[in-house]
């Protein structure tokens, strides 16, 4: 997982590489509800931070107990999201965690990213390791 680097105002946001960052935005696009339910830069960190968790944890296990064919052109992950079961599941599970973040009065208020104080121990690591003291 990779981060965005932000102004201290802004809000750190994860970018998970393909396929499941696409496949939970592309559920997040198709449902309006859940852009509702995770109104906000911290409900949105928070969902996708633990939707790309389960749906990956969902995906693994579903892949340890099915036959994909390995040969085929398209990836494991999209044999099994071609099961309509597995398909509905993994919608399920996106729309669930979407309910828990928005249950959960903490992910608002909460903190988003490292203090000033960290942010400038890093910068100040940087420099020294560029040697731009």
């Amino acid at each position: 997982m990779l981060l965005t680097v932000a102004a201290p105002d802004e809000l750190w946001i994860p970018l998970v590489d393909e396929p499941i960052g696409s496949i939970v935005n592309e559920i997040e696009a198709t449902d309006p509800e859940i852009a509702r339910l995770v109104a906000g830069p911290r409900r949105t960190l928070a969902f996708r931070t633990f939707a790309y968790v389960k749906v990956g944890l969902l995906l693994g296990e579903l892949l340890v107990d099915r036959d994909v064919d390995t040969m085929s052109e398209t990836s494991w992950v999209e044999q099994l999201l071609h099961e309509p079961e597995t398909n509905a599941r993994v919608r399920a599970l996106v729309r669930q965690v979407a309910e828990e973040v928005a249950a959960d009065d903490g992910a608002a208020d909460e903190p988003v990213g490292p203090d000033e104080e960290t942010r400038a121990r890093f910068l100040d690591f940087v420099r020294a390791r560029l040697g731009r003291d």
